[in-house]
């Protein structure tokens, strides 16, 4: 099995670029006994069948994406990927120019400090708490496809409605649907 087996073409009209008005009221496609159905979200606990197994993520979204600029005034996207302690995370990044170890990002009110780069990964230190920063400066990561800047809308409506403990960096999307 190739990674290429799962490429398909999927029509820019067919993306949507924002959430059903009602979660409940998404389309569901089933795949049960050898055929495929179109269902909405509501008709869930109709389809499920004894033995089946649901697992909520109740990991609530943080906003993770920030946006700052280096000492040369070159602007600088990070979007934090894991938080590795009170004061540090790890991040991709995006900029004219990779930053340097020892080099700073800053924004209004507060910045960090970039200690290294691991791959794809910087590993940063930030002035205060990574969760206190982002509560504050952050904004929510829509993905890519979205193609659009979030909306405060989104804060709400990318968050399942039993999201608890603040630490997804993307919104757990099979739980979006629940009401």
């Amino acid at each position: 099995m190739h990674l290429s087996d799962f490429d398909f073409e999927l029509p820019d009209e067919l993306i949507a670029r924002a959430p059903a008005h009602s979660r409940s009221a998404s389309r569901l496609m089933v795949p049960r006994h050898g055929e495929t159905g179109h269902y909405r979200f509501a008709d869930l606990p109709d389809l499920l069948e004894p033995g089946d197994l649901l697992i909520m993520n109740d990991s609530r979204v943080i906003k993770a994406r920030l946006r700052g600029h280096k000492a040369s005034g070159g602007a600088v996207e990070i979007l934090v990927e894991r938080i590795t302690g009170p004061d540090e995370a790890l991040a991709m990044m995006r900029s004219s120019k990779p930053p340097r170890a020892g080099s700073r990002i800053a924004w209004p009110g507060g910045g960090c400090t970039v200690l290294a780069r691991h791959d794809t990964f910087w590993h940063l230190r930030f002035d205060e708490a990574v969760l206190d920063v982002l509560d504050r400066h952050g904004e929510l990561p829509l993905p890519p496809y979205m193609d659009r800047t979030a909306g405060p809308e989104d804060e709400t409506r990318y968050q399942t409605t039993y999201a608890r403990e603040p630490g997804s960096v993307a919104a757990p999307t099979a739980g979006l649907h629940f009401d």
